[in-house]
């Protein structure tokens, strides 16, 4: 499914294998979903766009317009005001006040001018919100914002300021919902909300949350795509199919094209651009899965390292599978001696584990011995050192070294891996080229390289552990692997720190000290940047 379009509830039953139901809604919807409005520029749209937000406007219907970006909202907003339409603009600079400006969206000749994401999750109620009024008008009256968020809510309480604060709340409350009932009765009959979207957006669930605005619990209500040519999704997906037909219909550009033909062209836009994320979503669900058994594994390892366990017996078996699994690296054929590698076997163990008499042989020894032999003489070997390490500094402090050794190399191979890991799904795509499957690929190479880590990280800890030295009866002292960079870093609790921040630091979209109206980027910080 993975090269097809997806509903939602097809990606949810896919990726996540749950069942999803539709639910439906509470009232019948009566809001009209007109046809895209498709212009051959952009300017001849944005042209339409103003006028249609003027008839609306005259005639009292609210409307609301979305945008992709808050350029666009901040470009419709300075043409409105040459046009001297009173509305408000709500994007991420007005975060705070978004809850606010959006629940009177639907007030009598409102005009608001949103991103397509701000404000989900408000309820536009038509003639007004009477709980936003009502908060509102308490803050005019200079109440104190956390005497009205305990005012609107209902815990059991004997505060009398809480109590009065109630009080004066639900009178405020009954008082607007009264307004509110007899304005949305002149809002309904100027058609309801009217829901304008200047552009298509990649996703046809945002563009369906945009309409989703208009027609609550019944509402009267309608909606409406105005489009161009121009616009980045049909010029990326459907530019040559909308241009040639544009040319062959030879329309002005203030004059829309609705069809049929049109309306697929721009649904087919955007069915591949949906079918191109889920299929880098799904793909980003599968590498996540190889990194996250492997994470589990090295997070139980770290957690029995730092619950004080005793990895006595770990650190044992790591040595005996190192000898083991070298041993028959280097002497593969137990058959054919002549392919041993005794030489390389011995540099390997030399210095750490064996001397230059250790693993000497004559030819006729050679022939005789056995890899079995070697291993345990091996084994012996290591034993006798890690004894003679335990008698010299005490249990204790041999049982702690094991843990900070281990621990250490862990964290450090596991940091390296995690890069390499990330550098291998950078170019892991391209083995579709050669007819091969990226997500089985990466899983194939991503645990050989895991095998090889934990190969190393038992090779660092047997070295490190058969070498180290101590001066006598002092306990080791675990090391942080890694340093926070970043003043605002975890401290390790969960909690973060906030940056030092100056107070008096003018930010880039904040108007300009020197009182020219204009932003702060636009004026003086440009002039600065241009001496």
């Amino acid at each position: 499914m993975t090269g097809t379009a997806m509903t939602e509830e097809d990606e949810f039953k896919e990726i996540y294998k749950l069942d999803v139901i539709a639910i439906p809604t509470n009232r019948p919807v009566i809001r009209i979903d007109h046809n895209d409005q498709v212009y051959s520029t952009e300017k001849g749209k944005y042209a339409a766009i103003i006028e249609k937000i003027i008839e609306c406007h005259e005639k009292g219907q609210p409307i609301l317009v979305g945008t992709v970006s808050i350029e666009k909202s901040e470009l419709l907003s300075a043409m409105l005001k040459r046009r001297g339409v009173k509305h408000e603009v709500l994007n991420a600079k007005h975060h705070a006040k978004e809850a606010e400006i959006v629940a009177q969206a639907g007030k009598f000749g409102a005009v608001t001018i949103a991103t397509n994401m701000a404000g989900r999750g408000t309820d536009i109620m038509l003639g007004g919100n009477a709980e936003f009024l009502a908060r509102a008008e308490m803050r005019k009256r200079g109440i104190d914002e956390d005497l009205i968020s305990a005012a609107i809510g209902y815990a059991d309480t004997d505060d009398q300021a809480v109590l009065a604060a109630r009080k004066e709340y639900r009178e405020l409350y009954d008082k607007f919902n009264a307004e509110v009932k007899e304005k949305a009765v002149a809002v309904r009959e100027a058609g309801g909300l009217y829901i304008l979207g200047t552009e298509r957006h990649e996703s046809r669930r945002i563009d369906n949350q945009l309409r989703g605005r208009s027609g609550r619990q019944g509402d009267d209500g309608e909606s409406c795509f105005f489009l161009s040519v121009e616009d980045d999704l049909m010029r990326i997906f459907a530019g040559d199919r909308l241009e040639s037909m544009m040319k062959m219909l030879n329309v002005d550009e203030t004059m829309p094209i609705e069809s049929k033909s049109l309306t697929k062209i721009i649904e087919s836009s955007q069915k591949k651009v949906e079918g191109r994320n889920f299929s880098i979503r799904k793909n980003v669900l599968s590498y996540d899965d190889v990194m996250n058994t492997q994470r589990e594994i090295i997070y139980k390892q770290r957690s029995q390292v730092l619950d004080g366990e005793d990895l006595h017996k770990d650190i044992l078996k790591m040595m005996e599978d190192l000898i083991t699994t070298t041993v028959n690296n280097y002497l593969v054929d137990e058959d054919n001696r002549d392919e041993w590698n005794i030489i390389g076997l011995k540099e390997y163990f030399l210095g750490w584990l064996i001397d230059n008499e250790d693993l000497t042989f004559t030819e006729e020894e050679l022939q005789s011995v056995t890899k079995e032999q070697i291993i345990s003489a091996l084994n012996e070997k290591c034993g006798e050192i890690y004894q003679e390490k335990e008698e010299e500094y005490g249990s204790e402090i041999i049982r702690e070294l094991e843990r900070v050794i281990l621990l250490k190399t862990v964290d450090t191979k596991w940091m390296a891996h995690i890069d390499d890991m990330e550098e291998l799904k950078k170019g892991i795509g391209l083995r579709s080229y050669g007819q091969r499957n990226p997500v089985i690929e990466y899983r194939y190479e991503g645990f050989e390289m895991f095998d090889a880590m934990v190969e190393s990280i038992r090779e660092d800890t047997v070295r490190a552990l058969l070498t180290v030295k101590l001066q006598k009866h002092e306990a080791p002292e675990r090391e942080q692997v890694a340093k926070p960079d970043a003043p605002n870093a975890g401290s390790g609790d969960g909690s973060f720190s906030e940056p030092a921040r100056s107070a008096n630091k003018v930010g880039d979209n904040d108007p300009c000290p020197c009182g020219s109206g204009k932003k702060y980027k636009k004026c003086c910080k440009l002039k600065e940047e241009n001496k």
